[in-house]
């Protein structure tokens, strides 16, 4: 599920493999150290770039089978060679978090999916070479869950990162709409901006029932885990349409009679990927 800190991973949670909780463990303190670097704090943004361009070092000494510095990396090298994860996978985080330093709108959806290939799927690919499975369509499915997730976190915190600085909406798209930044500065929520919010909820729940199939794909408790995070995703889709573009005020989020139904679904996930629950639809009822 997206936790609070570094969104879309799943922590090694009791449903985990004892086998792999460590290994999951290790990678996330790895993303969530080098994302603190990039978005925690107040130093300037060459201290930031320095800070993640020495994690990038530690990579190459890594690869290069040289003896890593610190606890966090000699963890990480073992894992690395444990299971043989691509190193590839890491340094695309990095150059997420290394881009939010300096690039804080973008032009297009297309550069919004770039950024999510690198800031997210990088997860889901990790977790599948765990799992040693890593065939074609787990790799797709596996991104279309892991960009979706991080789209629809985008969607849940537009008011959150407009104090950063940033607007993760697509300016193009934003314009298309007849609309502009000044509706996010001042937190205007008219038939315009819900029409456009709806639309963006809309496409980022059907990204991520496209690549729903996965989490019939993979058996036993991993595929529990993934269930688990297709239905989570699907409820924040839900509760996104509930509030009818007010994320401003009502930024959605999980309580108790959520995670209730979660996990009800979870349970009866259906064959094929299917849609989990009514969550896709402007006003779909609990």
């Amino acid at each position: 599920m997206p936790v609070d800190h570094y969104e879309n991973f799943p922590v090694a949670s009791w449903v985990m493999p004892a086998r792999l909780r460590r290994p999951v463990e290790v990678i996330y303190a790895f993303a969530r150290s080098a994302d603190d670097l990039a978005d925690e704090g107040d130093a300037p943004a060459g201290e930031r770039l320095d800070a993640l361009a020495a994690y990038a070092a530690e990579l190459d000494r890594i690869e290069a089978g040289l003896p890593a510095e610190g606890v966090l990396f000699r963890d990480l090298a073992q894992v690395i060679a444990t299971h043989r994860l691509p190193l590839e996978l890491f340094r695309d985080l990095l150059d997420a978090f290394a881009q939010d330093v300096v690039k804080t709108r973008y032009a297009s959806f297309a550069e919004v999916l770039d950024y999510s290939r690198r800031s997210a799927n990088p997860v889901g690919r990790l977790m599948l070479h765990l799992f040693d499975r890593t065939e074609p369509a787990m790799l797709a499915w596996s991104d279309s869950i892991c960009s979706a997730l991080q789209v629809i976190n985008f969607l849940q915190d537009v008011a959150i990162d407009w104090r950063k600085g940033r607007v993760y909406l697509a300016q193009d798209e934003l314009a298309a709409a007849g609309l502009d930044e000044s509706w996010i500065a001042q937190e205007r929520v008219d038939d315009r901006w819900r029409a456009f919010l709806s639309a963006q909820v809309g496409r980022a729940g059907a990204m991520l029932e496209s690549g729903a199939p996965l989490a019939r794909a993979l058996p036993g408790r991993i595929g529990l885990e993934l269930r688990m995070i297709v239905s989570g995703g699907l409820r924040i889709v839900h509760r996104l349409h509930r509030v009818r573009g007010d994320v401003f005020q009502h930024r959605p989020v999980l309580g108790a009679l959520d995670w209730l139904a979660i996990a009800r679904q979870t349970l009866w996930f259906p064959a094929g990927g299917s849609r989990p629950m009514a969550t896709s639809v402007p006003g779909a009822t609990r």
